[in-house]
């Protein structure tokens, strides 16, 4: 069962189940990367009902028991971020597949907005203000993000280091990371090892984490200082870094605003940097 086939079931039953089950049942269609990775136990205390009440829900919906229901779960998870299957998919829309990464990525930026919390952004404003350094990492096209950040600090005049996969290890680069410094972690699928052991080993280190990801289910949320959740659909390759990239210009840009006259400076530095005609031509009457 693909991940359509399972949200069709779910859409399908919902109206026709009773109050509890409902409840079950809708929380499954708009949490299934979450419930994927959660334990039985954990979905029934977060949904406040039984594990009993959970292998019921399991079986209504033709399962079974939840062992059967989660392995689905994962499956349709997995499929999400296979590059074969999404490449067959892409193939079957044919003249579709254009608008259809037009309305992914819409809807990209539009969860990641509904995501985001005012009291979330003004508590990352307040650690990066308290940081001794800042450090963005990120492996693989998360890295993508991180680097943008990492971009952003260093024209505001911060403390901004880049960690990610290069001729050391991630582990190795995080090892002069201690209390007083902050770690933001880019984390998208598929979720890399050495990039949970080595938050982890920073938060052993007393520094404060930022996790970026795009569920509350990524492993590194489980250390984190403070989190914020990007949608990263595509429906060609695993992960897109639209809705990602637009999480990281608003937290950056309400930074620099927030920061005042010290990024007000550091910008006027960049000014006069894009001005070098050593590097650059010049803004105006350009010269080739």
């Amino acid at each position: 069962m693909n991940r359509e086939e399972l949200e069709s079931l779910l859409r399908d039953k919902i109206p026709t189940l009773p109050k509890k089950a409902r409840k079950v049942a809708e929380y499954l269609l708009s949490n299934m990367r979450e419930v994927a990775f959660y334990s039985i136990g954990e979905v029934a205390e977060k949904l406040n009902v039984s594990k009993a009440q959970l292998v019921r829900v399991a079986r209504i919906l033709g399962f079974q028991g939840y062992a059967d229901l989660k392995t689905a779960l994962q499956m349709a998870i997995l499929e999400q971020i296979d590059p074969v299957t999404m490449l067959a998919r892409a193939k079957e829309r044919g003249e579709g597949l254009l608008p259809n990464i037009l309305d992914t990525e819409h809807a990209n930026i539009d969860n990641t907005w509904r995501m985001l919390d005012r009291e979330k952004i003004n508590e990352f404003v307040e650690l990066v203000k308290k940081a001794k350094n800042i450090y963005c990492m990120g492996w693989g096209i998360s890295s993508l993000v991180a680097e943008t950040f990492y971009m952003r600090f260093r024209v505001m005049g911060l403390a901004g280091h880049l960690i990610k996969r290069g001729s050391l290890a991630i582990l190795e680069q995080v090892r002069g990371i201690k209390e007083g410094d902050m770690v933001i972690v880019c984390e998208l699928p598929s979720y890399v090892v050495e990039v949970t052991e080595a938050i982890t080993k920073c938060a052993a280190q007393k520094a404060t984490i930022v996790t970026i990801t795009d569920t509350a289910a990524a492993p590194v949320c489980s250390v984190a200082t403070l989190q914020f959740y990007a949608s990263a659909l595509s429906p060609t390759f695993g992960s897109s870094i639209i809705g990602p990239l637009f999480l990281a210009h608003i937290l950056t840009s309400i930074l620099s605003v927030e920061l005042g006259e010290a990024a007000k400076r550091a910008l006027e530095d960049q000014v006069q940097f894009l001005h070098d005609e050593r590097i650059f031509h010049p803004v105006f009457g350009l010269r080739y």
